[in-house]
């Protein structure tokens, strides 16, 4: 198992970078050769389904997630959502935590990621991995201004 965290400021309020976060679909737009795809009708919480499948010519592998925690940030009290992998490949949690700040927010991102048939002689690389890849995706997806839609 390669576990992971990181924390990153946001410019955003809280509100907003939880909103801009819980865009599935968008996640796909940081992360090279994946696409998101919301399985469940709207709104967004505890039982919603997406894949993000990530593809390479004809190698490719689902991430598939559901929502088990669910609590958007509210006044002061911070927000945090908790998703379980449950693919055939990728297995493992992610749970962010979306806290006010003195300007803006901070994110809190914590991560187990398990991939089936990989040694855990993997697990170091894999952890750097993941760190790298799901903070360009907060930073991204949590800079100020109106993110750019793809």
């Amino acid at each position: 198992m390669a576990v992971f965290q990181f924390a990153e400021h946001s410019p955003l309020f809280p509100a907003e970078a939880w909103h801009r976060l819980t865009e599935w679909e968008r996640h796909g737009d940081s992360v090279p050769f994946t696409r998101v795809t919301v399985r469940t009708p709207p709104p967004t919480g505890v039982g919603t389904l997406f894949v993000a499948r990530t593809a390479l010519g004809p190698a490719a592998f689902d991430d598939a997630m559901e929502v088990v925690e669910w609590r958007p940030p509210l006044g002061g009290t911070p927000g945090r959502c908790r998703l379980e992998k449950r693919g055939l490949f990728v297995t493992g949690w992610a749970e962010f935590q979306v806290r006010e700040a003195v300007t803006g927010s901070t994110v809190s991102w914590h991560e187990d990621l398990r991939v089936r048939w990989l040694p855990g002689f993997f697990d170091g690389v894999l952890s750097v991995a993941g760190r790298l890849v799901f903070r360009r995706v907060v930073r991204r997806l949590t800079e100020g201004g109106r993110a750019a839609r793809g």
